[in-house]
């Protein structure tokens, strides 16, 4: 009997494999969970199971009180902070994960990237931010679920965090569906989105935004941010009200 949770298993597991597929992570280094808000459920990657033995019916799923409703196996480690997010941030149907090289080199220095072209501004109007240096107390109370809280506070409460770094501080709530990415400092990049794929198609994204920054920075070490009316017509073009890039979907 075909469970009832197989459709969001099967998102989840082809979302997963978009990892390696797209150079994010090796080895066991990622995952991806697909949310369900009408069942309160999300399906995760199982824990430190290899992408290339990992099956269907190897995901894990769960509710958002982290209960195992069904799967055999240990859901990712980060189940925690991806619940935080699908608890907080509105219209998100997807989480992704990853040690991707160059966003997550950024996390390491704990460093925001700076909105530095076109490329970036067509994602986010925003620079990428990183959040503070989570707290020792923080990790021996509950690491995961704190990192969560410390993503959520990043976004939604700046004014609760010593946000971001030498790049600046976070001064206003950032919309998360608007800039759905983020650098957790010392770790790597949490990226999100409407769906599973979406989320991963936005930790690709991060990844070449992150190593382009870093390219731009060495070329010319007096780079400087984006002009704002460059970044709102690039943003504005593709998310705006009156967005017209691509292919009108009306006949």
């Amino acid at each position: 009997m075909s469970s009832i949770y197989q459709s969001l298993k099967e998102e989840a597991f082809e979302a997963n494999m978009e990892i390696p597929k797209r150079n994010l992570a090796i080895y066991t280094w990622g995952n991806v969970s697909a949310f369900d808000k009408a069942k309160g459920v999300f399906a995760i990657k199982p824990s430190g199971v290899p992408y290339d033995k990992m099956t269907v019916e190897d995901i894990v799923v769960v509710d958002l009180e982290l209960k195992k409703v069904e799967g055999k196996l240990n859901p990712s480690s980060d189940t925690p902070t991806h619940a935080q997010l699908y608890r907080n941030f509105e219209g998100i149907g997807g989480v992704t994960h990853t040690h991707s090289p160059h966003a997550t080199s950024w996390a390491q220095a704990c460093r925001c990237i700076p909105l530095l072209g076109t490329t970036h501004a067509d994602h986010s109007a925003n620079e990428v931010p990183c959040t503070p240096m989570i707290s020792k107390e923080a990790v021996e109370r509950a690491y995961e679920d704190e990192t969560g809280i410390l993503i959520v506070n990043t976004f939604l409460h700046p004014e609760k965090v010593n946000a971001c770094d030498n790049n600046g501080a976070i001064r206003k709530p950032l919309i998360p569906a608007e800039n759905p990415m983020v650098l957790v400092a010392g770790h790597g990049p949490f990226t999100w989105g409407a769906n599973a794929a979406k989320s991963v198609y936005n930790a690709a994204v991060l990844e070449e935004i992150a190593r382009m920054a870093w390219i731009t920075m060495a070329v010319n070490p007096l780079f400087k941010p984006l002009p704002d009316y460059v970044v709102n017509k690039h943003y504005q073009r593709k998310h705006g009200k009156n967005a017209y890039y691509g292919q009108s979907t009306e006949k």
